[in-house]
């Protein structure tokens, strides 16, 4: 008989989401009876989808996975008590559906928010059901860090409530080396704790794999791309100065930067004023599209501000990094760039050091383009042995059959 898998998360498609459909379409693939317990779409714009109506209960199929979809307060306010409420009333629906639905063999809950743990937690204790607490953020370190949360009794309040999360799950899965240790430091018992890396959009990645044709103009210039989110933790104003330490000296690399952000106009303002030529800035694309950019590009690039919690941190790019099979330069500190160095798929940078990251972009353009090709072919057969879909959901499936037994 199938081993029954009850997932818990706040967000799921169609809202934009890591382990959505993909993960639940791949665990039934695997043999695993799953049911999804979510919210109706509102993320992030705080306004139900169209074609969804508030109920007290909606059950609907995608890609042949079961879900169920729980009321909740849609946040249409960017403020913090917006985002209360919709992660508390979401966590008394979960609670209510999780106490009366039908058995499952195991509970597997996606953190954040903390409130799907908690709702977890009970489900768990009432139903005699062990729970996996899948944990991609590291609260109340990255309500701290982001400046999210600054009063530190709320803070603290918040470390309790994980440790009572904690305390109850059956299995912890982190996504980094540096998680596990930073919870082994804080009482959680090592062997509950299992390392899965998280994946990439690869159909996004794979799509894109066979096109020959590049976006960039074929105009003799050495492209290091980053693509993706910019804000505060990226910290790229270090990427502009290491940008003008190498105009001076390899007037061939350009920097491309592709995507939105808070901080896009006070970068592209910075450029201006710096008469960077060699920085061009693109807007967002769609993900069908992103796999395009990263296979045109010559050099990928990672950065984040220098912080103790990123050093734990493996940045989402990362894996699609890899698996688009260009050279990465990693200016991340930590598990991240201990990643690039051990598969050897790219060159590491002293992350918020604008030195480092130039003589690092200049290795790179140095580098043969035999050299450049093995950093991708080693970046994509790592990628498919310790970091895909298929091999994460093994992992995941291995721990639901231990504790169904």
């Amino acid at each position: 008989m199938a081993v029954r898998v009850l997932l818990m998360t706040q967000w799921f498609d169609p809202e934009p989401t890591f382990k959505g459909i993909v993960f639940a379409r791949e665990l039934a693939r695997q043999g695993f009876e799953v049911e999804v317990i979510t919210g109706f779409p509102n993320y992030p714009g705080g306004k139900l989808y169209p074609g969804y109506k508030m109920k007290l209960c909606q059950k609907e199929q995608i890609d042949g996975v079961n879900i169920t979809r729980v009321p909740l307060y849609p946040s249409h306010d960017k403020g913090k008590i917006g985002r209360v409420l919709n992660y508390v009333t979401f966590s008394i629906s979960l609670m209510l559906y999780g106490l009366f639905a039908k058995k499952a063999d195991v509970i597997y809950s996606y953190h954040p928010p903390l409130t799907v743990g908690i709702a977890a937690a009970i489900v768990g204790f009432f139903r005699r059901v062990p729970v996996v607490n899948d944990v991609q953020d590291m609260w109340p370190d990255t309500l701290s860090s982001t400046g999210m949360v600054s009063n530190k009794r709320v803070l603290s309040l918040v470390g309790k409530v994980c440790d009572w999360v904690y305390k109850r799950s059956a299995k912890i899965v982190v996504l980094s080396p540096g998680f596990k240790t930073l919870l082994v430091e804080r009482g959680v018992p090592a062997e509950k704790i299992e390392i899965i890396y998280n994946w990439c959009a690869e159909d996004a990645i794979n799509q894109s794999q066979n096109v020959e044709q590049s976006v960039f103009k074929a105009d003799g210039k050495f492209r290091i791309l980053f693509a993706g989110n910019m804000g505060l933790a990226q910290a790229l104003d270090v990427v502009l100065d290491a940008a003008a330490l190498v105009s001076a000296q390899v007037p061939e690399i350009e920097f491309v930067f592709l995507g939105g952000g808070l901080e896009v106009e006070n970068l592209k303002r910075l450029s201006q004023e710096r008469a960077l030529n060699n920085v061009v800035f693109l807007p967002p694309v769609s993900m069908a599209e992103v796999g395009l950019y990263l296979y045109s590009a010559d050099a990928l690039l990672v950065h984040l501000k220098e912080d103790d919690l990123f050093k734990i941190t493996i940045p989402s790019k990362t894996q699609a990094y890899m698996a688009a099979g260009r050279p990465i330069l990693m200016a991340v500190d930590g598990n991240a760039a201990d990643l690039v160095s051990s598969s050897q798929s790219g060159v590491v940078a002293k992350s918020g050091n604008a030195t480092s990251v130039a003589d690092a972009a200049i290795q790179l353009f140095r580098a043969s383009d035999t050299e450049r090709a093995a950093m991708g072919e080693n970046g994509i057969a790592f990628y498919k042995s310790h970091l895909s879909l298929v091999r994460g959901v093994e992992k995941f499936g291995s721990i639901f059959k231990l504790l169904a037994n």
